[in-house]
């Protein structure tokens, strides 16, 4: 029977990534050689080389447009790949993204796909195919780079139960450490009873959920004009509502287990989850208790460092905890190019809390030995 080693290593084969010997290591070494700059920032802290990993970093699987290119949607998907920025998500570009990477001082990227790339709209049978095509694919970049790539796979969530047996095989087959999603499925919020059985699969797997705003669609009207308002405000807003649902509404009680990092720092939820706090404690009868205070809730979760300013960060920090924040920069969509130099440089943070940050807290998260 073949086992996961052996499939990934064909995979990679029909990718078009050649392994030139064993282990793996050392065959994507070579492979890293001829594709990055040679000149590799190394990281300290301390005084200690240590190793960086962002967890916050899309792709765009080129193999899936034959199944795409003649449904509406289509347009979308084109208007996104014909920019600057489309073009770095391409994932067959792995050249430019580790020279990229050696630049930025980033050892390891925990690859997902952009937003756009979720085909929430797609049937049964299209999204099955869709989500089979774009996680093996970014498997075998995995499998040809392990010491750079790990995987988060894509999951069709607007078919619960199918998004559950996809985060399966894309752990247990596929190798990937994980999943992304967006911050609600076709108008539906993450808490509703129909995403219980994903919630409980990605729960029993132990897997990190990348929870990953797509705009915010009912303020669209108002944020219309100068401003890119939908991306500005719309993602933080998106993010802190679903995630303010999870806890009002009793997910996060029900799977205590759960693994969820929030992208751009969460939102708006840690800096103003205390007037939900006050909401619980002076007005029960406008905010149903949960089992804790929604503040309460905050160790629970991840947040990644895409907050730009020094105190941004320091709050953060302050809220949530220096132990519950990681390395995040939004590659390829040209945030930040200095995430890096924010942790190292930031004031009040021990040695010990920038090597968390920077990448002991995700490696645990992501299982990177």
């Amino acid at each position: 029977m073949t086992n996961r080693r052996e499939f990934l290593k064909d995979l990679a084969g029909a990718a078009g990534i050649v392994f030139v010997g064993c282990p793996w290591v050392e065959a994507a070494a070579g492979a890293f050689q001829a594709g990055g700059t040679g000149r590799r920032r190394e990281v300290a802290v301390g005084g200690r080389r240590i190793r960086t990993v962002d967890v916050h970093c899309h792709c765009y699987v080129d193999d899936v447009w034959d199944l795409i290119k003649d449904q509406p949607q289509a347009r979308t998907v084109r208007n996104v790949l014909q920019t600057r920025v489309g073009q770095g998500l391409h994932l067959a570009n792995v050249n430019d993204r580790l020279r990229t990477m050696d630049e930025w001082g980033i050892d390891v990227q925990a690859v997902s796909l952009g937003m756009t790339y979720h085909y929430s709209w797609a049937e049964r049978d299209l999204a099955r195919q869709i989500m089979k095509v774009q996680n093996e694919k970014i498997a075998a970049l995995c499998a040809a780079h392990p010491d750079r790539f790990v995987g988060l796979a894509g999951v069709s969530l607007q078919h619960p139960d199918l998004a559950a047996e996809q985060l399966e095989e894309a752990v247990k087959k596929l190798g990937l450490r994980g999943c992304i999603i967006g911050g609600s499925v076709n108008g539906e919020e993450l808490s509703s009873a129909k995403f219980h059985p994903f919630w409980a699969k990605a729960e029993e797997l132990g897997s990190l959920v990348f929870l990953h705003p797509g705009g915010f669609r009912e303020g669209e009207r108002r944020f219309q004009g100068t401003g890119n308002l939908t991306n500005i405000i719309g993602n933080p807003l998106e993010t802190t509502v679903a995630l303010s649902h999870m806890i009002f509404e009793g997910t996060l009680d029900r799977f205590p287990g759960l693994k969820i990092c929030a992208a751009h720092g969460g939102g708006y939820l840690a800096s103003y989850i205390f007037r939900s706090d006050q909401c619980v404690t002076n007005r029960p009868t406008d905010c149903k208790p949960p089992q804790k205070l929604p503040s309460e809730y905050l160790k629970q979760l991840y947040f990644d460092s895409m907050v730009f300013t020094d105190e941004g960060l320091r709050h953060l920090v302050a809220e949530v905890g220096a132990g519950q924040i990681v390395l995040g920069t939004d590659f390829p969509y040209g945030w930040t190019t200095k995430a890096v130099d924010h942790i190292l440089g930031a004031p009040g943070l021990s040695d010990a809390e920038k090597r968390a940050i920077l990448g002991e807290t995700a490696a645990r998260l992501l299982r990177i030995s």
